[in-house]
């Protein structure tokens, strides 16, 4: 059993309560995907979010779902770029059309990834 001290705070004893620290891939920088899931439950669903945190999974959680974004991004964009190839003498002739058509494909993908991965 784990003994709790207490420390006195004017007329009250306050429980020296801490949390530990999570050790879940500490050399993995989380990227933009990790982050927005983050803040989505943070805002929005509190109590997944509470409940990731107490059980010490809320960064495995947010490490998974970046990668896993990440990957699925790479994928979808093969898979765009397969099905609507980009001419590369366009990059060459009309590099503003060229750029235009690639963020398109970028926002199309984002989009799928938001749906699936960040806003769920």
């Amino acid at each position: 059993m784990v003994e709790i001290t207490y420390h006195k705070e004017g007329d009250f004893f306050v429980p020296d309560l801490y949390l530990e620290k999570e050790d879940y891939e500490n050399d993995y920088i989380i990227g933009k995907y990790g982050h927005l899931r983050l803040e989505y439950l943070k805002n929005h669903k509190k109590a997944e979010y509470i409940i990731l945190f107490m059980n010490k999974t809320l960064r495995k959680h947010i490490v998974e779902t970046d990668k896993q974004a990440k990957e699925r991004f790479e994928i979808l964009m093969k898979q765009m770029l397969g099905r609507n190839p980009i001419d590369e003498n366009l990059k060459n002739t009309a590099p503003l059309k060229w750029t235009g058509l690639m963020n398109n494909y970028k926002h199309s993908v984002e989009e799928i990834i938001l749906k699936e991965f960040i806003f769920v």
